[in-house]
């Protein structure tokens, strides 16, 4: 009698290949409030007289409530599955980001807004979308990740360009709710119909799957996970990137236009960030199979400091902005996947929810965090230079985190 052969790499796409899609498309959605909030802060701030610190506090409330609520997001998928949450929560955050449109010039109004955008996102978070990947793929786990992970590129991509066109042919109430209607419309089909984690409960779970929850799969308890000094290095990690990439992101056709860009053409630039990305997520991927995800890490947190000293040194030339634009967008392109990666191989998936629940408040508090940073850089001293200096010296140190990062086999690497 032969023991059983463990599934190959082709074996977990032939059996799920859509369900990285999906899982992208419910990523993509789930930042439309982060990714597509750029260019109506301009507008917004005009109509209103407001700073520019005053607008970006809205987006600083929605991640700070997504920073406190990751832990207890990441431990209810742990225990339900995260189909329920993603397809529920999708409409709910679509409806929360349209209903920014109906702000009436007071700062509580647009606040209790973005409360609203908070609650939504929180069912949504990354978690939701990496644990039904993690539960169906193994051996290409690094590429499945890739592919789900692309939905932040196509976003950053996508939602900027779509935002200034529907902006300058609607008025930036109308573009709220359009363009979360059409985001929904070509995303929630494929979302519905085939994203399915291997712990969902439902009639379309299998009789093994039911049988082997995560709490019985191999992995560090959460206890563990959260005081191992390699969980501390992955917090500071994700904190100082998203303080400074996300904040480069947000403000980054603001950057480009007082840098002497026009609006179309600020917009057509940082759309580089996202489809750069796309090619920073697969190329990730491909080497995360095939060499020490530390190492792999390390390099790509690097890039940001060469498009800081590009934008800082450029003289606005429209050559320096797209370089800068692209290398900005490969990191983007590689973070996440490189911290979910490493997360899954050093504590496995026993506990994947709510590890990866407590890294995701470093990520949502330096996405809170670094945008109003940015902006009071602006607001106090009229340029984003002293910003994009701090930035370039936090991804340095954001690099040393993730290179300093045992680069043995890890210890739950084979499950």
């Amino acid at each position: 009698m032969h023991a059983p052969t463990s599934p190959t790499a082709r074996d977990e796409w032939r059996a799920h290949p859509l369900l990285p899609v999906a899982a992208g498309l419910g990523y993509a959605t789930s930042v439309i409030h982060i990714y597509g909030i750029g260019p109506f802060y301009g507008p917004v701030a005009t109509e209103f007289g407001w700073s520019r610190t005053e607008v970006t506090f809205g987006l600083t409330l929605a991640t700070l409530v997504q920073a406190v609520g990751g832990v207890f997001i990441g431990l209810a998928v742990d225990r339900f599955g995260p189909r329920r949450f993603g397809v529920i929560g999708l409409v709910l955050l679509g409806i929360a980001f349209a209903l920014l449109g109906t702000a009436d010039g007071s700062l509580l109004n647009w606040y209790l807004l973005w409360g609203l955008v908070a609650l939504a996102a929180l069912p949504v978070q990354a978690s939701v979308w990496t644990s039904a990947v993690a539960s169906r793929f193994t051996v290409s786990r690094g590429m499945a990740f890739a592919v789900t992970l692309c939905g932040a590129s196509i976003a950053a991509g996508v939602f900027p360009p779509m935002a200034t066109w529907l902006i300058s042919a609607l008025g930036w109430r109308g573009a709220f709710p359009v363009q979360a209607a059409i985001w929904l419309g070509v995303a929630f089909p494929v979302i519905f119909v085939f994203f399915h984690g291997r712990y969902d409960k439902g009639r379309k779970q299998k009789a093994q799957d039911a049988a082997a929850r995560p709490a019985d799969l191999p992995g560090a308890s959460l206890r563990d996970g959260m005081t191992s000094s390699v969980y501390h290095r992955l917090f500071i990690a994700c904190l100082l990137f998203t303080f400074t990439v996300i904040a480069l992101v947000v403000h980054f056709t603001a950057i480009l236009g007082d840098a002497g860009a026009s609006p179309m053409m600020a917009a057509a630039i940082a759309s580089f960030v996202g489809w750069f990305s796309l090619a920073g997520r697969l190329g990730t991927g491909a080497l995360l199979d095939r060499l020490p995800a530390s190492l792999v890490g390390a390099a790509v947190f690097m890039l940001p400091v060469l498009g800081c000293l590009l934008l800082l040194l450029g003289g606005g030339s429209l050559w320096a902005m797209g370089v800068a634009s692209a290398l900005i967008g490969l990191t983007l392109g590689a973070e996440i996947d490189v911290v979910v990666y490493l997360l899954t191989r050093h504590f496995g998936l026993r506990n994947f929810g709510g590890l990866y629940g407590g890294l995701l408040a470093a990520l949502s508090i330096g996405t809170a965090t670094g945008p109003l940073a940015a902006a009071q850089f602006y607001d106090r001293t009229g340029s984003y230079a002293g910003f994009l200096w701090l930035a370039l010296a936090f991804m340095a140190a954001s690099s040393v985190a993730i290179g300093t990062l045992p680069r043995g086999k890890a210890a739950y690497a084979a499950h």
